[in-house]
């Protein structure tokens, strides 16, 4: 049986780094309008990764934000607003579409971006492999919104029943964290399993094809996968991981830009407010754009939180703690800390 246990850094940055150049030539979609603008809640977003030392002005006049399938960076590009604010201010805004979060953190390690987002496994693999990302703020957890899944007429029923068994999934991602969590609490090793790394369009195909047991995904590729093809939930992420998405920016761009970023969070706050008291129009305005249907969108919403936070000791001690089990699990190489891809508040 094949075993996936150590994290590779030149291997995966090789291939990320691919996948990040064939985003950065995709022709992007134009939607300014899809989600209706509003005005960020006082004392929300503003003060969260401004640092109170700043230069008056920010030095970057082009802002390259990189942005997955689903999630509020996604609704922020749908809406158009902050691409029209930061013009005004002279920042030109790029949009580069990734399949995953560690893909996404790979193009930031190379300069190919500034700004993105992802779960809370990407980050520790990028900074285990050096890549000088910072931590800006984060999202409420959402740990409804992964699970592992089996085809609808699987004989598995617990995820004990994994041992010996192939299961899919994004290296790398948050649902690798999901993946080491249930097995432990099931009394199996992370090496009980065979562990095939794939991105979440050829994931769903080898699912679907009865290549592979079980599938640890997240939405709302987890929704759709649901509605169309009847699978079965073995397990989700409640009472056993978090599942925060983080808001990450390069050190240099957050370092010499903060007014800039401040502005990115500020809309953030905003479109992420008008979405939770908007899940349906906002699923029918993302159907075409994400190409995936309105039952599944709508499905994805309801097991989300909505909300910016910012980056306090207690989210720095549970990203410590995934930091550690990865390196247990040998996923990672080295031991890291945390708390050094964190701005000083002096800053």
């Amino acid at each position: 049986m094949k075993r996936n246990k150590k994290f590779t850094v030149l291997t995966v940055l090789a291939l990320s780094l691919t996948i990040a150049l064939t985003g950065c030539g995709k022709k992007e979609e134009t939607a300014a309008s899809a989600v209706p603008a509003s005005v960020a809640p006082a004392g929300t977003a503003a003060a969260i990764a401004a640092p109170t030392a700043a230069p008056t002005e920010d030095k970057d006049k082009v802002l390259r934000i990189g942005y997955q399938k689903y999630g509020t960076v996604n609704f922020l590009k749908a809406q158009g607003k902050l691409d029209k604010t930061l013009a005004d201010k002279g920042v030109k805004v790029e949009w580069i579409e990734f399949p995953g979060g560690p893909q996404l953190l790979e193009a930031l390690n190379v300069g190919s971006i500034d700004f993105g987002h992802t779960g809370e496994a990407p980050p520790i693999f990028a900074q285990a492999a050096g890549a000088p990302l910072v931590y800006l703020a984060h999202e409420p957890a959402s740990p409804e919104s992964e699970a592992i899944i089996i085809p609808k007429d699987s004989p598995i029923k617990t995820v004990a029943d994994l041992k010996g068994k192939k299961v899919v999934l994004n290296k790398g991602s948050n649902v690798h964290y999901l993946l080491v969590k249930q097995l432990e609490a099931a009394g199996l090793k992370y090496t009980d399993v065979e562990t095939i790394f794939l991105k979440p369009g050829d994931a769903r195909i080898a699912f679907e094809q009865g290549k592979a047991d079980a599938w640890v995904i997240w939405d709302p590729f987890f929704a759709a996968a649901q509605t169309a093809t009847g699978a079965k939930i073995l397990a989700d992420g409640k009472d056993s991981v978090s599942n925060t998405e983080f808001y990450l920016a390069t050190r240099n761009y957050a370092q010499n830009n903060p007014n800039t970023i401040k502005v990115v969070l500020d809309e953030l706050t905003a479109v992420d407010a008008w979405a939770k008291d908007n899940q349906g129009e906002l699923a029918k305005q993302l159907a075409p754009l994400l190409g995936i249907d309105i039952p599944s969108l709508e499905l994805a919403s309801k097991r989300r939180n909505y909300g910016v936070l910012p980056i306090d000791d207690e989210i720095i001690a549970q990203q410590q703690k995934i930091a550690d089990a990865f390196l247990a699990v040998e996923l990672i190489p080295k031991a890291i800390v945390v708390k050094d891809a964190v701005l000083p508040k002096s800053q």
